[in-house]
C-alpha cells in the first residue's frame, strides 16, 4: 500500500497539491472576511430590532443525548493493512463518531480506539451492487460489471460499506439479516447527523462561512445546492479543494495505474485518500487561522455597528432601492415565464413524502405511548414506570424505530424539475426533512415527559392509564400545530434553494457590468457591512418570495396534508409548561429504571475511552445477541467457517437436551441418589457386565408407568437407628407378600399355558415335509433366534442370582426399613424356590424404581433358548429374570 502511494505521490506532486490548496483557501479567505462583517451586522440588527416567528407549542430539550451512547456492538471489518477480515467492537457515542476497538474489554479499560470514523460526506451502502455502481464513477473509462468480482470478497451476503468520493472506504460484514438491518440503520443515522450542516448556535461564524462558500462557488459557475457541504468547516473546505483538484489528479495518475480492473480501482482509492488527508490537514490549519483573525477584529466592528446602526440601515435601504429598480423588470419577466408555472409542482413533490413522514412520526409516538400504558398496567404499575419511560425518552434517537419515518421521505423525487432548475439531487432536502422529523419527535416525547411528570406529582390516585392518555392527547394537539409550522417553513426554504440559484444564474451575467457602480453609493466606513453582491441576491429573493408564500398559504387554506392556516394561532394551554422544560426528568432515579442491567432496549456502558469521564452511559439501541451463537468472537480471529456456525434447529435441540437431561454421568452417583430419595424400595441390582445396556440393545422393551400409593409416615415413635416398629411393619409385610404370591401364581399359570401351546404346534408338524420346506423352517428358526439374540449363560446365572437376592435372607438387610426375623426369612426362601421350579420361560418383567411415586415396568420379548420348550420343561431349566 505504501509503495502504491509513494510511486504516484512523489515530493513534486505533493508540492503541487499544497500549492493548489493554498490558492483556493486564499481566495475563499478574502470572501470570508467580507462576509464576516455582513453576518455580524445582521446578527446585531436582529438583536436590536428583535425577530418575530411562530411560537413553538412543544418543549425543546437542550442536551437530549447527555450520558447516552447511540449504539455499540461487534462485527467484522476489512483491514487494508493485511487484507483480511477481523472482528472489531464499534462504539457510537453522542457525537455520532464511530470508534473501533479490538474488543469490548479494550473499550472498557479506556484504551485508545484502533480507528475513529467521522461519517461526514459518507454514504451507508448495504449491497455490493450499489457499491460497484458508485465505484465505476471513480475512474474514467474503467467500469466493472455488476457480475464481475470486485477486489473485496465479503464472507457473507450481508455487507455494509461506508463510501466517500474522496476518502477511504470502510467495509463491514455481519452474519445475519437481523444484524444487517440494525447496523445499516445505525450507520445511516451517523451519516445523517454528520451531514446535517454547521451548527446554528454560532450566529456569526456559520452564516459568514455558508455565504462565503456559496459566493465562491458561484464565482466559479456552480449554482445551487451542494451535496458535499457536510461536516466541519475544515472538511467542507477540503471537499471544496478536492472538487477541482481530483479531476486533475485523475487525468495525471489514472493512466499510470497498472494491474487488473479491481487492482486499479483499489490503488486509486488509496491514492485519493492520501491526497484528501493531506488537503484536510492543510485546510484545518488555515481555517483556524482565518477565524482567529476575524474574531480579533470583532470588538472593533461591533462597536462601530452599535454606534452607527441607524445610518448603516438607511444607507443599505438606499442602495437596495437603486438595485431593485434595475433588476426587478428583468426578474419579473423571468419569474412569470420560467418559475411561476412550476412552483405548485415543486411544492406538491415536496409536500407529499414529507407529510407522510411527519404523519408516521405521529403514529409511532402514539403507538409507543400506548405501549407504555399497557406495560405499566400489566407489569406492576409505578414500579416499572421508570423503565418504560426511559425507553420512551430516547425514541427519537432510535434509528431502527425511526426508520419507517425516514423511508417515507426517501421517496422524494423531483424528476423533470431537477433538470429544468439545474440542481444536483434532492438528497439535501431529504436529509434536512429527516433531521426535522427527529427533532419534532424528541420535542413531543420531551413535552409528554414533562406533562406526565407534572400529573404524577399532583395526582392522588393511581390511575396511570388515564393520566397517560390525557397527556398524550394534549401532546398530539401541540404536535399537529408545530408539525404544520415546521413543514411550511421547510417548504419555503426548499423552494428558495431550488428557485433562487436558477434565477441568479440567469440574471447574474446580465448585470455583471452594472453592479460595481453601486458600490460608490456606500460610505467607506459602512463598506464592511454592506456589499453589493449581497444586496443583489436579496433583491432577487424578494422578487420571488411573494409567489412562494402565496403557494404555501394556498396549500394551508385547502388543508392539504394537514397544514394549518397562518391565521390559526394556538393559544398556550399550559402557561407553566415552559418553566418545567428546564428540569429534565430522571425516571430511573424516581421510579426505577434499572441499574446498569440490560433491559431489552438499553444497556449501560462505561465511557472509559480517551476523553471520557468514566461515567456510565445508557445505550439507546439494544445490542444484538443471537440465540445459539456466542455474544462476540474474540478479536483478530478469522471469519468462522460454515461448519463453525450452528444452525438454529441444532442449537435449539442442544438447549432442549441440556435442559431435559439433568442426570449425573456417574452410575455410582445415580444409585446413591435413588437410594437416598427412595428409602422404602430395594435398590436395583448391579451387574459387572452391564446387563441393562446389553438387554436394551438386544431386546428393546416397553415401559409402563404404574403409580404407587404413598406410604404415610408412622405417627409412632421411631427407633434410634431409623427403623419403624416391628409390629406395624410385620402386618404391612404380610399383606404385600400375599399380593405378590397371587400375582406370581397367575404369571406362572400363563407361562405354562403358553409353553404347552408352543409344544403342541411343534408336534403337529409332519416329518413328510420336503427337504426344502424343512430347510426353510430351519433358516426361519435360526433367523428368529438371531433376532431374539438369547442371553449368554452368564446373564442367566446373574438373573437367577438376582432373583434369589431379591428375597429376604437371614443376613439380608431390607432397605425398606424393616428386617424380618431369621425363621420367617428361611420359610420365605423355601417357598420362593418351590415357585421357581414351576415358573416357565415367558415374559421378562423388569421393575426399576425411578420415582418415589412411580414404578416403570419393562416388558421384553420372550428369550428363546437353543433347546425346544418341551426339552426345557423336562430338564427343569428356566430362563427367569424378575426384578422387583
Amino acid at each position: 500500500m505504501g509503495d502504491v502511494i509513494s510511486s504516484h505521490l512523489d515530493e513534486g506532486r505533493r508540492e503541487k497539491i499544497t500549492g493548489h490548496t493554498r490558492v483556493v483557501l486564499e481566495e475563499f479567505g478574502r470572501v470570508y472576511e467580507k462576509q464576516y462583517g455582513v453576518a455580524l451586522f445582521n446578527d446585531v440588527r436582529v438583536e436590536i430590532e428583535g425577530g418575530g416567528g411562530t411560537q413553538s407549542q412543544l418543549l425543546h430539550r437542550k442536551d437530549p443525548l447527555k450520558d447516552k451512547c447511540i449504539f455499540s456492538g461487534s462485527l467484522y471489518k476489512y483491514l487494508e493493512e493485511n487484507k483480511k477480515w477481523r472482528h472489531r467492537f464499534l462504539y457510537v457515542d453522542d457525537t455520532y463518531n464511530i470508534a473501533l476497538f479490538e474488543n469490548k474489554q479494550g473499550h472498557e479499560r479506556g484504551l485508545h480506539p484502533k480507528e475513529t470514523i467521522n461519517c461526514a460526506g459518507y454514504r451507508a451502502l448495504h449491497s455490493m451492487e450499489e457499491y460497484l455502481e458508485l465505484l465505476n464513477t471513480s475512474l474514467p473509462g474503467v467500469k466493472a460489471k455488476a457480475s464481475s468480482s470486485p477486489f473485496l470478497k465479503c464472507p457473507s451476503e450481508y455487507p455494509l460499506i461506508l463510501w466517500h468520493p474522496y476518502a477511504r472506504h470502510h467495509y463491514f460484514c455481519v452474519m445475519t439479516e437481523k444484524e444487517h438491518t440494525k447496523w445499516h440503520a445505525v450507520l445511516q443515522d451517523c451519516v445523517r447527523h454528520a451531514n446535517n450542516g454547521l451548527s446554528e448556535e454560532s450566529t456569526v461564524q456559520t452564516p459568514a462561512f455558508t455565504d462565503a462558500l456559496r459566493l465562491y462557488r458561484q464565482s466559479k459557475g456552480h449554482y445551487g445546492t451542494w451535496d458535499m457541504m457536510c461536516g466541519e468547516p475544515a472538511q467542507i473546505l477540503a471537499n471544496l479543494v478536492m472538487e477541482t483538484l481530483l479531476p486533475e489528479l485523475r487525468t495525471a495518475i489514472g493512466p499510470r495505474l497498472k494491474g487488473k480492473l479491481q487492482q486499479r480501482q483499489r490503488n486509486w482509492i488509496l491514492v485519493s485518500d492520501a491526497v484528501y488527508r493531506q488537503v484536510l490537514s492543510q485546510t484545518r490549519a488555515r481555517h483556524e487561522a482565518l477565524v482567529q483573525v476575524c474574531e480579533s477584529q470583532r470588538p472593533r466592528l461591533d462597536a462601530a455597528l452599535r454606534t452607527d446602526m441607524d445610518q448603516i440601515i438607511t444607507s443599505k435601504e438606499h442602495v437596495t432601492g437603486k438595485i431593485r429598480s434595475l433588476v426587478w423588470p428583468r426578474a419579473e419577466q423571468l419569474l412569470r415565464g420560467s418559475v411561476q408555472p412550476y412552483i405548485s409542482s415543486i411544492l406538491e413533490a415536496l409536500m407529499e413524502p414529507t407529510s407522510r413522514g411527519f404523519a408516521e412520526v405521529r403514529d409511532i409516538f402514539f403507538r409507543e405511548v400506548v405501549e407504555v400504558s399497557k406495560n405499566t398496567l400489566n407489569q406492576g404499575g409505578k414500579d416499572k414506570l421508570g423503565e418504560h419511560m426511559e425507553k420512551l425518552s430516547m425514541l427519537a434517537f432510535h434509528p431502527v424505530k425511526m426508520r419507517s419515518c425516514y423511508e417515507k421521505v426517501e421517496q422524494l423525487s423531483l424528476d423533470g424539475l431537477q433538470q429544468r432548475f439545474d440542481f444536483s439531487s434532492p438528497s439535501v432536502f431529504i436529509h434536512r426533512a429527516q433531521i426535522l422529523m427527529r427533532e419534532e419527535m424528541d420535542n413531543a416525547v420531551y413535552t409528554f415527559e414533562q406533562m406526565f411528570h407534572q400529573t404524577l406529582g399532583s395526582q392522588e390516585g393511581d390511575n396511570l392509564c388515564k393520566a397517560i392518555q390525557g397527556c398524550q392527547d394534549r401532546v398530539l394537539k401541540k404536535y399537529d400545530y408545530d408539525s404544520s409550522s415546521v413543514r411550511k417553513k421547510f417548504f419555503r426554504e426548499a423552494l428558495l434553494q431550488i428557485i433562487i440559484p436558477f434565477m441568479l444564474k440567469q440574471l447574474a451575467p446580465s448585470f455583471a457590468n452594472d453592479l460595481p457602480r453601486f458600490q460608490e453609493l456606500i460610505f467607506a466606513d459602512f463598506s464592511h457591512f454592506i456589499l453589493v453582491e449581497n444586496v443583489f441576491e436579496e433583491v432577487v429573493l424578494q422578487s420571488v418570495t411573494k409567489d412562494i408564500m402565496m403557494a404555501v398559504k394556498e396549500a394551508a387554506v385547502q388543508r392539504r396534508h394537514n397544514l394549518y392556516r397562518d391565521s390559526i394561532i394556538m393559544s398556550n394551554s399550559d402557561p407553566n409548561l415552559h418553566l418545567l422544560g428546564e428540569n429534565p426528568v430522571d425516571w430511573s432515579q424516581e421510579y426505577g429504571g434499572g441499574d446498569g442491567e440490560q433491559d431489552g432496549s438499553f444497556l449501560m456502558l462505561r465511557d472509559a475511552g480517551p476523553g471520557g469521564s468514566g461515567r456510565k452511559r445508557r445505550q439507546v439501541v439494544s445490542m444484538i445477541q443471537l440465540d445459539g451463537m456466542p455474544l462476540a468472537y474474540e478479536s483478530c480471529m478469522e471469519v468462522p467457517g460454515v461448519e463453525g456456525i450452528p444452525e438454529e434447529s441444532e442449537a435449539m435441540m442442544e438447549d432442549a437436551e441440556s435442559e431435559s437431561l439433568d442426570i449425573p454421568s456417574s452410575s455410582t452417583t445415580t444409585t446413591a441418589l435413588i437410594e437416598a430419595t427412595m428409602p422404602f424400595c430395594e435398590p436395583e441390582p448391579k451387574s459387572p457386565d452391564s446387563i441393562q445396556e446389553i438387554r436394551a440393545l438386544i431386546n428393546p422393551g416397553v415401559e409402563m408407568v404404574v403409580p404407587v400409593e404413598n406410604t404415610e409416615e408412622p405417627d409412632g415413635p421411631v427407633l434410634t437407628n431409623g427403623v419403624e416398629s416391628l409390629e406395624e411393619r410385620e402386618e404391612e409385610k404380610e399383606e404385600e407378600e400375599e399380593k405378590e404370591e397371587e400375582k406370581k401364581e397367575e404369571e406362572a399359570e400363563d407361562a405354562v399355558a403358553s409353553c404347552q401351546e408352543m409344544e403342541e404346534e411343534q408336534e403337529v408338524q409332519t416329518p413328510a415335509a420336503s427337504s426344502q420346506e424343512s430347510e426353510a423352517a430351519v433358516e426361519s428358526q435360526v433367523m428368529q433366534e438371531d433376532q431374539d439374540a438369547e442371553l449368554p449363560a452368564e446373564i442367566d446365572a446373574a438373573a437367577v442370582a438376582l432373583d434369589s437376592d431379591s428375597n429376604s435372607s437371614p443376613r439380608h438387610h431390607d432397605d425398606s426399613g424393616f428386617q424380618s426375623p431369621t425363621n420367617e426369612a428361611v420359610e420365605e426362601e423355601e417357598e420362593q424356590r418351590e415357585k421357581e421350579k414351576s415358573r416357565s420361560v415367558g415374559e421378562v418383567v423388569k421393575a426399576s424404581v425411578v420415582d418415589p411415586e412411580e414404578v416403570i415396568l419393562e416388558v421384553g420379548q420372550p428369550q428363546v433358548p437353543e433347546a425346544s420348550p418341551s426339552e426345557a420343561l423336562q430338564n427343569g431349566e428356566h430362563t427367569t429374570d424378575i426384578l422387583l
